[in-house]
């Protein structure tokens, strides 16, 4: 027979930890650009200007984003406009990187890629507010 956990530990586990766990990483990378600003503006495209701006917004846009996903407020909204913004970074700063030749950049680019679908399949299905959800 094949041990089958109680539907709480399950329901903790999957929707509470998962949740935190899907979030906090966010938060530090977010807390990251204010730390360290001045050395992430090179990731900023060079046709973008006010590179440090954008660096300060970024890491502002993923603190947001996890405080709201880990307090279930407008979570669903937080969700969306995060894979928005990763699939950015995607293409933005990793393919155009990657296509240049720069391989480094491919598991970047991969893990952007595979979060961004992580935030949207969160917001289709695990927000508050999740239309699955309704």
């Amino acid at each position: 027979m094949i041990y089958e956990p109680k539907p709480f530990i399950m329901e903790i586990l999957t929707k509470t930890i998962g949740r935190f766990l899907f979030a906090i990483p966010f938060l530090v990378f977010g807390v990251f650009h204010f730390m360290d600003g001045s050395g992430m503006v090179g990731m900023v495209p060079g046709w973008v200007p006010g590179g440090l701006f954008w660096v300060y917004l970024t890491g502002i846009a993923l603190i947001a984003a996890a405080i709201s996903i880990m307090l279930r407020m407008m979570d669903y909204l937080a969700a969306v406009l995060l894979g928005i913004l990763l699939l950015i970074f995607v293409l933005t700063i990793h393919l155009p990187a990657v296509a240049g030749g720069n391989d480094g950049q491919m598991p970047s680019l991969l893990k952007d890629l595979a979060l961004a679908g992580a935030a949207w399949f969160y917001a289709g299905y695990a927000a508050k507010d999740a239309p699955a959800a309704k």
